[in-house]
């Protein structure tokens, strides 16, 4: 397997306790940069829709208990989505790290189809506002909800359009993280 689609072993499983360390801006532009990279790779490996599973985990510490149920979470409701479409998994990648937990699956499924049922777990689920749920395409890059006619996901705190509150800065970081944990102790607690 290629270098940058093989992590460490410590990063293909959760491991057993979070890091909860501050993360600088050059750590967070390089993992960026990594995911990016790994996602090309399974592209032109797979020639398949890659679904990137990242997380809204606003603040300087990604690696969190919090954190870690946020992304176990969504890997079960995606397993659950994968068995209940039929829709066969090429590839699965999990990435466990101090600048944040990520995943990449190559999925036999229409894009439109992927992205639709993507966005229906980030509206429908109680912590689904917490995934970033993108579906990339082999040929033309990603396909955005606005794409498909979707509306917009909306702001944790206000329910307002979520883009224009983080751009804006319009909530302090300790309110967005008082929103974070009302809504996994919620789920938690179910």
């Amino acid at each position: 397997m290629d270098t940058v689609l093989a992590p460490t072993p410590a990063q293909t499983r959760s491991p057993a306790g979070p890091v909860s360390l501050p993360v600088t801006l050059a750590e967070m532009l390089d993992a960026r940069d990594r995911r990016a990279e790994r996602q090309r790779m399974v592209l032109d490996r797979y020639q398949a829709p890659v679904l990137s599973v990242t997380l809204v985990m606003p603040g300087p510490v990604k690696d969190t208990p919090d954190s870690r149920f946020v992304m176990e979470t969504a890997a079960g409701e995606l397993d659950a989505l994968f068995a209940r479409t039929g829709w066969p998994v090429l590839f699965h990648l999990p990435v466990w790290g101090w600048t944040g937990a990520e995943a990449l699956y190559a999925v036999d499924a229409d894009a439109r189809d992927l992205k639709r049922a993507a966005a229906a777990l980030e509206d429908g689920h109680p912590l689904g506002r917490l995934w970033d749920l993108d579906v990339l395409c082999p040929r033309g890059g990603g396909l955005s909800r606005t794409a498909l006619g979707l509306a917009p996901r909306r702001c944790l705190v206000c329910g307002e359009a979520g883009h224009a509150c983080a751009r804006s800065r319009r909530h302090p970081l300790d309110e967005v993280l008082a929103a974070i944990e009302e809504r996994v102790n919620a789920c938690r607690a179910r």
